[in-house]
Parts: C-alpha cells; sequence; structure tokens
C-alpha cells in the first residue's frame, strides 16, 4: 500500500513537532508539509495535493473550518484541537476524528486507522435535495405525515411521543423506540429513555445535557457515554 501523503495545520511549534514525530512512527504515513496558518496550506496544497491534512481549528487569519469550506479538493481530515465544542460540527465537514490536546500516541493510532485507502474520495453529501421517506402515523382517526428532515427532537411521555418542529410540536400515540427504529442512526441521537434528537439541530452540549433551539434536554446517565462518544467523534 502506498502512503498517505500528510499536511499538518498547526500554528503552535510544539503541537506540530508531536504530530511530526506520531507520523514518522506510523509506517503508512509520510509527512508531506507542515504550515502554520490557512494561507501558507493553501498555497501549499495547490501545488501538492495530500491524502491527510492534520487540521488545528484555532489558527491565525483564518479559523480550520473555514479553511476547510475554501478548498476545491477536501483530503481526509483528522481534528487536532483543545476545544472539545466544535466537535459537532466536525460531522458536517465529514471529518476522519477529533483528537483534544494534549494527544497521546494510542489515541493518535486509533485516529489513523480510520482513514480510508489513499486515492478515495472521502464522502460528500450531494448539493441535490435527497428524496426522504417520511413516517406516518394514525391517531385519533388522523393520518399524519412527518419528513425527518422537520424534526428537531422526539419526546416521550408514556405511551405518546412529542415531535418537536420548529415553531410547532405534534402528539402521536406510538413508542419512542418504534420512532427511533424507523430514523437514521447517522442523523438521530437516543440521549435518555425519553429523548430522540436530531444531532445537525444541536446548538451546545455538556456532559450531562444538550441544547436545542434554546431548550435544555438531559443526557441519560445510562446513555452518557455512548452520547459523548459520539458527540465527540470518537
Amino acid at each position: 500500500m502506498n502512503p498517505y501523503s500528510c499536511l499538518i495545520l498547526e500554528d503552535e511549534p510544539i503541537a506540530a513537532e508531536i504530530l511530526t514525530d506520531y507520523i514518522d512512527q506510523i509506517p503508512f504515513l509520510t509527512l508531506a508539509g507542515t504550515c502554520r496558518h490557512a494561507m501558507e496550506a493553501s498555497g501549499f496544497l495547490r501545488k501538492q495535493p495530500v491524502d491527510v491534512l492534520f487540521l488545528d481549528l484555532h489558527l491565525p487569519k483564518m479559523k480550520g473550518f473555514d479553511f476547510l469550506k475554501t478548498l476545491p479538493r477536501t483530503p481526509q481530515v483528522i481534528v487536532t484541537t483543545a476545544y472539545h465544542e466544535y466537535a459537532l460540527e466536525g460531522y458536517e465537514h465529514h471529518v476522519v476524528d477529533y483528537l483534544l490536546k494534549p494527544i497521546d500516541f494510542d489515541r493518535f493510532v486509533k485516529a489513523v486507522h480510520k482513514l480510508k485507502a489513499p486515492g478515495v474520495e472521502p464522502a460528500r453529501t450531494s448539493r441535490q435535495p435527497a428524496v426522504e421517506e417520511p413516517l406516518s402515523f394514525t391517531y385519533q382517526k388522523r393520518n399524519i405525515r412527518l419528513r425527518p428532515s422537520e424534526i428537531d427532537w422526539v419526546e416521550s411521555q408514556r405511551d405518546y411521543c412529542f415531535f418537536h418542529l420548529g415553531d410547532r410540536t405534534v402528539k402521536v400515540k406510538v413508542p419512542l423506540q418504534d420512532v427511533a427504529a424507523q430514523l437514521s442512526d447517522q442523523t438521530f441521537l437516543r440521549i435518555h429513555r425519553s429523548f430522540l434528537i436530531r444531532l445537525d439541530r444541536l446548538d451546545a452540549w455538556s456532559a450531562t445535557e444538550v441544547e436545542i433551539n434554546g431548550e435544555s434536554l438531559p443526557i441519560g446517565s445510562t446513555y452518557r457515554q455512548q452520547v459523548l462518544s459520539r458527540l465527540k467523534g470518537t
């Protein structure tokens, strides 16, 4: 297998040295270069495309995710940052992994083993709207159809589910587990025995709760490890 060519975009010299050392220890990685800010990296990538970008987020002049939006071709990205609060945004950019500083070698190895083979384009979200299958329910002699893209979160109360859709709420008699079974695991996440959320609607999160549209929803203790692992991108 040809090695993955790597670019480090990191403005902290010590952090860049650590990543360089880690890359040197992995037989299937090779370091193509190191840049300290986005403009330098942009010029580098125009001359020499790479397979993997190790990306710090807090950079001078232009932030990491803003830089990704400027690239005509995005390599596979592994985020390296001291800030956990941008993990959810990483999903929107299809990052391979999200590493929190200080990064130990074992965690680095786990991340690079998630890389696709060199030359394989990362999955991208189509700009064309996808055709989605609506959820269908019958309640009080009414046929109710809900598009998953409308749903912010679902709340369970006894035998009923309340679908929160922006500024309106729809009540249906259905178990939450039946709703979860119909929704994509890539888009929705069960955070509590009573709550199911759409990931791209999150405004903020902590170890104990998430916030969507100004509403705070608790993370259940039995779900916490799975939820935090998912939100941190691990």
